[in-house]
């Protein structure tokens, strides 16, 4: 399951050069995600009034390309196994040209929302990503 989301490079998000922050490449995966949340039908709101949130567990970001000021950026994000524990998140950032800038594995927790303890996969979710991996 690939799932993708397009949009500008924002000045605030880049440095003296005109080049992105590498700290944005972590906020544009996250955006991809929510997309991918959305797009599944079980939107990360539902999920925390269902009493489990999300946390992230763990962030990998391989830098191949600077995205600049000016360009368009595609947030990818791709699941390729049904979560239990956790969920893995393939990452990747495009810019216009299908230049990869930059790549990653986001994984992704399940906590009990009142007792802040470890929960599994809500059983929608996994069976959502189960039927479309």
């Amino acid at each position: 399951m690939v799932f993708e989301t397009e949009f500008p490079v924002r000045y605030y998000e880049t440095d003296q050069m005109g080049v992105v922050h590498h700290s944005n490449y972590v906020r544009y995966f996250e955006c991809a995600r929510n997309v991918m949340m959305e797009t599944l039908g079980y939107p990360i709101q539902k999920c925390e009034e269902d009493g489990i949130t999300i946390p992230v567990v763990k962030v990998e970001c391989h830098y191949k390309y600077p995205a600049r000021m000016g360009d368009t950026v595609k947030a990818v994000a791709e699941i390729k196994k049904a979560p239990m524990a956790k969920l893995e998140v393939e990452q990747a950032v495009y810019n216009q040209e299908g230049v990869l800038c930059a790549q990653g594995l986001v994984v992704l927790g399940f906590l009990n929302k009142e007792t802040g303890h470890p929960a599994r996969c809500p059983e929608i979710l996994r069976d959502i990503i189960q039927k479309n991996i």
